[in-house]
């Protein structure tokens, strides 16, 4: 039986809740990183988990990571996250959201939910039926909507830092980006890209998500079990995590990662991987932030209001943040995983200060 104490992703971790609802059928698990700099925030993620334990692993690492990402981001926000275990296509009912909104309240505003894999806006209102501690709410709702498209705006601005720090250009016309996942974020940042002049390849396990691309942005699709390997300026994963391994990293053939994705190195090491085959890898939690600073918004001003241009422009600050990452990696000769940690890490402590949203 699973520990979760001693499970290899538990990093101080301040609490694991489990929650069941057998009315519904829920069995969710939340867990909340670090409260230090405000409320633990982050999205509920339903996924048809091949075990308990992997459900656990996934809670743990995804709520460390938002603590990371908020802390980095400058926002008065601590990390955690919930999910679900069930397949969100067939499994997922009103009752069962409703149930999870129940489980939140529970916690007395200790975490706020908002939409993740597997789950929706639409899902947001049914939790927030059972609670006020929910975000990314619908706009007639008073709330700021998908924040997909916050999130892939993150990422290509992140995206286009790295391209002039790596290509030493600012044109993204004529490059070529292979975009792994076309999930709602991977959708958006394809029309980003397709806008901006770029080649796309694109992958994904449902085939209408990748018709959709190919046939608005001119893409070149290839299988899953291709994409990766793929000759390309950029690779921009954008689906599940734990992507970049031994086994995958040994295949690229990419100068760039610069992803939505969670979680992207299957472990730590694979930052100096990456770093000794001469590919820049943007962490996953600096990038992809977009989402979490644009319903951080939402949270700070309450019901009706949410700040869309307040919100976007604190978004552009995420090139700068990843121009910071990439300096401390060059000056202390260190993968740019382990700086955008070293840099998280020190604004958890309060070691530069930032802890307010501009």
């Amino acid at each position: 039986m699973m520990s979760v104490f001693s499970a290899r992703d538990f990093s101080a971790h301040e609490q694991v809740v489990f929650a069941h609802d057998a009315a519904s059928g829920l069995k969710a698990i939340i867990a909340i990183h670090n409260t230090r700099l405000g409320p633990a925030l982050g999205g509920c993620r339903m996924w048809p988990y091949a075990s308990e334990e992997e459900a656990v692993i996934d809670a743990l690492r995804l709520s460390r990571g938002m603590s990371y990402k908020s802390a980095l981001a400058g926002l008065p926000l601590g990390g955690g996250k919930s999910v679900i275990i069930g397949d969100s296509r067939s499994q997922k009912t009103p009752a069962l959201m409703q149930a999870m909104g129940r489980a939140v309240e529970q916690l007395a505003g200790r975490y706020i939910v908002a939409e993740d894999v597997g789950t929706s806006t639409p899902d947001m209102t049914e939790i927030r039926k059972q609670t006020k501690h929910v975000v990314g709410l619908a706009p007639d709702q008073g709330g700021s909507g998908d924040p997909s498209p916050a999130t892939a705006w993150g990422c290509f601005l992140g995206l286009k830092q790295a391209v002039q720090h790596q290509l030493k250009t600012s044109d993204l016309e004529g490059l070529t980006v292979a975009v792994q996942g076309l999930g709602n974020v991977g959708q958006h940042l394809c029309h980003l890209l397709h806008e901006a002049g770029a080649k796309l390849i694109v992958a994904d396990i449902r085939p209408e998500s990748v018709e959709k691309i190919v046939s608005a942005c001119g893409a070149r699709a290839v299988g899953t079990s291709e994409i990766l390997a793929v000759e390309a300026d950029v690779l921009a994963p954008c689906a599940l995590g734990a992507i970049l391994n031994d086994a995958s990293i040994a295949q690229l053939k990419t100068k760039i990662i610069a992803g939505s994705a969670n979680n992207q190195l299957a472990e730590a090491r694979h930052g100096q991987t990456l770093r000794e085959r001469g590919i820049l890898y943007c962490p996953d939690y600096a990038i992809n932030a977009g989402g979490v600073i644009n319903v951080c918004y939402e949270h700070l001003s309450g019901p009706g209001g949410y700040n869309r241009d307040k919100a976007y422009a604190h978004i552009g600050k995420i090139a700068g943040t990843m121009q910071a990452i990439f300096d401390l990696a060059a000056q202390q000769d260190i993968p740019t995983s382990l700086a955008a940690d070293r840099l998280a890490e020190q604004r958890l402590t309060g070691g530069d200060g930032s802890q307010k949203a501009a």
